[in-house]
């Protein structure tokens, strides 16, 4: 059977992969594979945070394990501070660069 083709096999491979209209999510939408994950870690909230005040209130502990708790604490406290990007050193703008990387190939 393996000389038998089929009308699958032969079928028109550029429809297949990348963006398509109407495929996928619809933005908004919840992401039902993740939502039953959230709503179990959501549980252990209280613990998890009392766990990462142990840890930062233990001089026993390594420094690294203190600052990462208080960096978490913090973090979920009062959000994750913002990236600053800065320019040149002389305080020009930051310039971003677009280059097709294709467009030597069929040169």
């Amino acid at each position: 059977m393996a000389g038998l083709s089929t009308s699958k096999n032969n079928q028109d491979k550029s429809n297949h992969g990348g963006r398509r209209s109407g495929a996928g999510r619809k933005a908004g939408s919840p992401n039902k594979a993740t939502a039953s994950i959230r709503e179990i870690s959501r549980q252990y909230t209280d613990q998890a945070i009392n766990a990462l005040v142990a840890v930062l209130s233990n001089d026993d502990e390594p420094a690294a394990a203190r600052v990462s708790a208080a960096n978490s604490l913090l973090d979920r406290g009062y959000g994750k501070a913002a990236t600053i990007i800065q320019g040149d050193e002389d305080g020009g703008a930051v310039a971003f660069v677009l280059r097709d990387m294709n467009a030597n190939k069929n040169a």
